[in-house]
């Protein structure tokens, strides 16, 4: 039985008849309890170096209002359209620089922020539908145009219209309730940020080697894979849920513009800059101007880039043999195929961090995920159903899985990867073809195996995704 795909976030079950009168039930145990294990300075960076991690951890927190003027809201430049009003907003879970925060259990109390900022400081903003206090932090993106022909981008989900700090501003929220009745909307949650400086300084030849190992193993279970790239001088491109982005000075200056409406010298212009709605002049992200003084020199969105690029990855919880059985099966079943569990940076100009090897269990490559993932969105060479392969540290105390933060399950998260049907059912280990004519996923067989394992075996799988 395949768990049916919802928006909603209940725990689903899958339970394998063994013998009569028993059952036994694999289960996602749940984000790991603990400390965070994520967020500090990477351990071997020297002292001026943790100083710059450390001012760019603070500018990481600042929080924007329009034109800097509330008291604790004092970075200007938010809006006209947003998402977040910081980055640390989004990037919460299980610490600053992580991902989706959202009330799903007394171990985790915090609710998506998006819901208090819709009317923050009389903003006359709703809450779209898909937006709830224990879901998980959206970006919502239109599929296609008015005419048909395709959008793509992040369409804001609050104005600054009603703010105390936008008088006369009254821009519009889009009609996020007729998109949803085309079918007309996709989501995106946050991606953790944590160590991806061993990423930005991974060279392209180690990551095209690296898939390159795995070829015939790919091939025997239907895995293809082909890198994201830029279209100037095409080097392999690497971060977001799409690989969309070169560096992480780009991603960060795309996302201060995208999600908070910020200008800056990546992104000069101002999205949806209507009449009546502009108050600061442009860009009002830039390095060595209106700093108060003693402050870095450094525009907020380089310091961005500093905190992703020196921070340390997460550290994973203790393993037990139940995890270690796990790591053994996910490798046997076909996961590491692409989730490959470990990279070598290259030459580094940062301390300590030249020739690290270092376990994101990603190829950073792009597959094909099927129809049941498709969000029909295109970013540079990744077609509307190819995805990055997810990097996986740091899984074990993630509340949302997948693009869309569709499931809190981690269960449900791995059978959403195949379009070719569930959980054998009868104890027959066979495909489901109710959706054969759309058995397009990479992952098909790799999720047959899964699904051929025994119950304590996925259980195994289970736990040591949690300890990661």
């Amino acid at each position: 039985m395949k768990c049916r795909k919802v928006l909603a976030f209940a725990l689903c079950f899958t339970v394998l008849a063994i013998a009569p009168g028993v059952l036994l039930a694999q289960h996602d145990p749940g984000p790991r309890n603990g400390a965070a294990g994520a967020g500090g300075p990477y351990p071997t960076l020297s002292p001026a170096e943790v100083d710059l991690f450390n001012e760019a951890f603070m500018r990481f927190q600042e929080v924007q209002s329009v034109s800097g003027g509330i008291a604790g809201e004092d970075s200007g430049g938010l809006g006209p359209t947003f998402n977040g009003n910081s980055c640390a907003m989004c990037h919460a879970q299980p610490f600053i620089g992580g991902t989706s925060p959202g009330l799903t259990s007394p171990q985790n109390p915090v609710p998506n922020p998006q819901v208090a900022l819709a009317k923050l400081h009389n903003a006359s903003n709703t809450v779209p539908s898909f937006i709830a206090s224990d879901g998980p932090v959206r970006e919502a993106r239109f599929v296609r145009n008015r005419d048909g022909s395709p959008d793509g981008g992040v369409h804001g989900l609050f104005t600054i219209a009603g703010r105390d700090d936008a008088p006369g501003c009254t821009i519009a929220q889009p009609d996020f309730a007729l998109q949803l009745a085309f079918d007309n909307v996709i989501f995106r949650i946050p991606t953790p940020v944590f160590g991806l400086g061993l990423v930005e300084n991974t060279p392209d030849a180690t990551l095209r080697a690296n898939l390159a190992a795995t070829r015939d193993a790919r091939n025997r279970v239907g895995i293809g894979g082909s890198f994201n790239t830029s279209g100037n001088d095409g080097t392999i491109t690497r971060f977001g849920w799409k690989a969309q982005n070169k560096s992480l000075l780009i991603f960060a200056g795309e996302a201060y513009n995208v999600e908070q409406g910020v200008t800056n010298e990546l992104f000069p212009d101002e999205r949806s800059g209507v009449e009546g709605c502009l108050f600061n002049p442009l860009p009002e992200d830039a390095s060595g101007v209106n700093r108060e003084d003693g402050d870095s020199p450094l525009s907020d969105t380089t310091n961005f880039a500093v905190f992703m690029r020196l921070s340390a990855p997460p550290t994973p919880g203790p393993q037990t043999a139940s995890t270690q059985k796990g790591a053994t099966l996910f490798s046997a079943v076909g996961c590491a195929l692409c989730h490959s569990a470990s990279l070598t940076t290259g030459p580094s100009i940062f301390t300590g961090m030249s020739g690290v090897t270092y376990q994101p269990f990603s190829d950073f490559a792009l597959h094909h995920m099927g129809s049941d993932l498709a969000d029909g969105v295109s970013q540079g060479a990744a077609g509307g159903d190819q995805f990055r392969t997810a990097p996986l540290w740091g899984v074990g105390q993630r509340l949302f899985f997948l693009h869309d933060g569709r499931t809190s399950d981690l269960l449900q998260a791995i059978e959403e990867h195949s379009d070719c049907g569930g959980k054998p059912s009868g104890g027959a280990h066979s495909f489901n073809h109710e959706h054969s004519q759309h058995c397009s996923s990479e992952a098909n067989q790799v999720i047959h195996n899964f699904n051929a394992l025994s119950s304590q075996q996925q259980q195994d799988i289970l736990n040591f995704l949690r300890s990661l």
